[in-house]
């Protein structure tokens, strides 16, 4: 005689929902977090974004600094504008690096991006921080490394701290709390379609 579905369906339930609550009840800390969204595929800013929207919906006073594409017009800024100041924003990219070809350039950018960041960082009202592409410049070396994960490693301890861009280093996901991989299995650039408004900017 075979199982009654229904039966083999409620005990396979009622399995996922007791794994579920013992890792809930295990799970009692509470911390500000480093998030890192990485990868090749699209999706990563988008992801942080969506996080400062809950932190401001609970509250929280969000900053968000741009790396690399603050140069870009995109509509995320005057969509947080409407929240006042409750987010700051702060576009501070010279475009990509393969638009400026400056190496120089983008140093500078990215080191005037990096003093804004480790000051708000210091700021006790902020309680999430978008670092939106800042692993583009510490993969492209534009930054030091070693000094911003000593930065994020001494970060205040109820501050989150989210950062995105593709190529994160292992040191980087070592250190981050949760980590994200954003693998690129289709794209509709690579038929022929372009970027639109409300998908990529």
């Amino acid at each position: 005689m075979h199982d009654d579905p229904d039966d083999s369906y409620q005990r396979k339930v009622q399995r996922i929902r007791e794994s579920y609550e013992e890792r809930k009840a295990a799970a009692s800390g509470e911390k500000g977090l480093i998030a890192v969204f990485t990868g090749t595929g699209k999706g990563k800013s988008t992801a942080a974004f969506g996080m400062a929207l809950r932190a401001v919906q609970h509250g929280m006073k969000v900053a968000v600094v741009q790396y690399v594409k603050g140069a870009m017009s995109t509509a995320e800024p005057d969509a947080f504008a409407r929240f006042g100041d409750r987010v700051e924003w702060h576009r501070m990219g010279e475009g990509f690096s393969w638009i400026t070809q400056d190496a120089e350039l983008d140093r500078k950018a990215a080191a005037s991006a990096w003093e804004r960041s480790t000051a708000l960082m210091a700021r006790p009202d902020v309680g999430m921080l978008v670092l939106d592409e800042l692993i583009v410049s510490l993969r492209l070396r534009q930054l030091e490394e070693a000094s911003v994960l000593e930065a994020l490693a001494n970060k205040r301890s109820d501050l989150h701290v989210v950062l995105t861009g593709r190529g994160a280093s292992k040191e980087l996901i070592d250190l981050a709390d949760l980590v994200t991989e954003m693998k690129m299995v289709k794209h509709h650039y690579r038929a022929g379609i372009k970027a639109q408004p409300g998908v990529e900017f």
